[in-house]
């Protein structure tokens, strides 16, 4: 015949429900209830049984071996605790406990109840049970003996929680977007009226003035670029959002990025005279999608000449920031932002659309496009703004690692290259590999900042390194220096075919290398 802890663990091994353990123990007679074997099986699980007789004596209060496992304690600290078990319940779970036993305790002709409720574990952690209590009762309805078993369901609880939290997270996302959608299709829609009042007057009014035809074409014109700026910040929101529009990183020179950026923007500070700065160092390098970073600091650089009065100043500048970080920070002299307009910046449920200093429009969706395109980069965006004097926007990309690899087969001369590039590059990572296939492992991995190969390398020569290393697109922006003692004028027109520019003879010009290695890390941005 099958043991009480044999079914058990028969039942445990096919992973059967919990509800069908507790069936089983609740089968077999209360009174004959062999409480040895059926605590053997939960010695090590996640149950919890234990057995007392009515009247809570000490000496009948019986534990399976599981309880130091779940609640920390061993079954002597608990027997000699007052209320035992009861003890550990977490405080605001004693009251609804405590109710449902008494209830329970006083109807004789019930003869279990299901409970779930939070213990407090030794170490001062939550731990939730859920189980049952099976009584044994007299002919009167008096109970005899409890038997409790339970699971520790902490584990379902947090996912359950967590759940929870992410739902109501999708939730507040859904009914945002919902918010956005209905702001978007009203500004969708809004310029029409004044697009079509304005192109019906132009063509059924024959004999109007030209300074009017002029008017009108103007307020068209304008209405007509903001729609588009609109639809194209929607447009890229929505593909970043989507994963359709990927975020490609690859070195950057940061003072000839933000140069761009003011050198675009020139106008429109000549226009109101403003005094348009910049500051940068010339050795920070970033790792960012050229096009999505320039498209962000235009937008800001924008913002601040658009709400800065004439004759003031607006500042552009980068610097390092924590480790691994470049902080860029937009600073004007303008107008700010009200406290509660800040509170609205960035949300996408929330537009905030206000008119320059010198009429100047926006989108309202710029400065949402800018935290999601620095958001994909893994950087941070937050700002100070004050009433009347001026707002700074600062943000952050991940810095570009600093390294020259180094591909020479010869140890001596290898040794050479990498002392006149320590002395010329301070602070720069030397990677030094002896073949053509260490080195393209290692630009697959860890993008150098330059190049310097030799020609003749065992298993692979260097215009095989070349090709192999252009053959993914967004390695062609990194430098190569080849040096070789055997360069004919074929090879020479391969490497330039290749968009290799310096190939130099052996024995190696050390003056003339180390200009070029120089010249080479400070424009490897472009």
């Amino acid at each position: 015949m099958i043991s009480i802890a044999d079914k058990l663990k028969q039942l445990a091994k096919d992973e059967k429900s919990f509800s069908e353990i507790v069936a089983l123990i609740n089968s077999i007679t209360p009174i004959n209830r062999d409480e040895n074997a059926v605590s053997s099986f939960f010695s090590e699980g996640d149950f919890l049984f234990w057995s007392v007789s009515a009247d809570k004596s000490k000496s009948d209060l019986f534990f399976s071996d599981s309880l130091k496992k779940i609640t920390g304690f061993y079954p002597e600290e608990i027997i000699n605790r007052p209320g035992q078990l009861i003890s550990l319940i977490h405080p605001d779970d004693v009251p609804d406990v405590k109710k449902k036993i008494t209830e329970f305790e006083e109807t004789p002709d019930v003869f279990s109840l299901n409970l779930s409720y939070r213990i407090i574990n030794r170490n001062n952690e939550n731990v939730w049970l859920d189980g049952v209590i099976n009584v044994t009762r007299d002919a009167k309805g008096n109970i005899i003996k409890y038997f409790n078993l339970f699971k520790n369901v902490s584990q379902l609880h947090l996912v359950i929680k967590n759940l929870l939290v992410e739902n109501n997270v999708l939730r507040e996302k859904n009914h945002a977007k919902d918010r956005f959608i209905s702001i978007v299709s009203h500004d969708l829609r809004a310029p029409f009226t004044s697009l079509l009042g304005f192109s019906e007057i132009l063509l059924n009014e024959q004999f109007l003035p030209d300074s009017e035809k002029k008017e009108y074409l103007g307020y068209i014109h304008e209405a007509s670029q903001n729609q588009l700026q609109l639809i194209n910040y929607l447009l890229d929101w929505s593909r970043l959002q989507t994963g359709k529009l990927t975020v490609e990183p690859r070195r950057l020179n940061a003072k000839m990025l933000i140069s761009g950026s003011a050198a675009q923007l020139a106008g429109a500070a000549i226009k109101k005279n403003i005094d348009l700065q910049i500051s940068c160092q010339d050795d920070i390098f970033i790792n960012a999608d050229e096009r999505l970073l320039c498209q962000s600091i235009n937008n800001l650089l924008s913002n601040a000449l658009k709400f800065t009065k004439q004759n003031k100043n607006v500042y552009l500048s980068c610097n390092r920031f924590k480790k691994g970080f470049i902080e860029f920070v937009i600073k004007d002299e303008g107008t700010g932002i009200s406290e509660e307009n800040q509170a609205k910046l960035f949300k996408i449920d929330e537009k905030v659309s206000l008119t320059g200093t010198d009429g100047e429009k926006g989108t309202g969706l710029g400065l949402m496009l800018v935290k999601e395109i620095i958001s994909k980069h893994g950087g941070e965006i937050w700002f100070y703004s004050e009433t009347d004097k001026g707002s700074e926007f600062h943000f952050t990309v991940p810095e570009s690692k600093n390294s020259i690899l180094i591909v020479e087969d010869n140890a001596d001369i290898c040794e050479l290259y990498a002392e006149l590039v320590s002395e010329a590059m301070p602070g720069y990572e030397i990677i030094k590999t002896q073949n053509g296939y260490e080195a393209i492992c290692i630009v697959l991995k860890d993008t150098p900042t330059l190049v310097i190969s030799d020609h003749e390398m065992p298993l692979m020569n260097g215009i095989q390194l070349v090709e192999a290393m252009y053959k993914n697109e967004e390695n062609r922006h990194i430098p190569i220096i080849i040096i070789s003692a055997k360069i004919t004028p074929k090879l020479h027109e391969e490497y330039i075919g290749f968009g290799v520019k310096h190939i130099l003879p052996k024995p190696v010009d050390t003056d003339l290398l180390l200009s070029l290695i120089k010249s080479s890390v400070n424009l490897n941005g472009r």
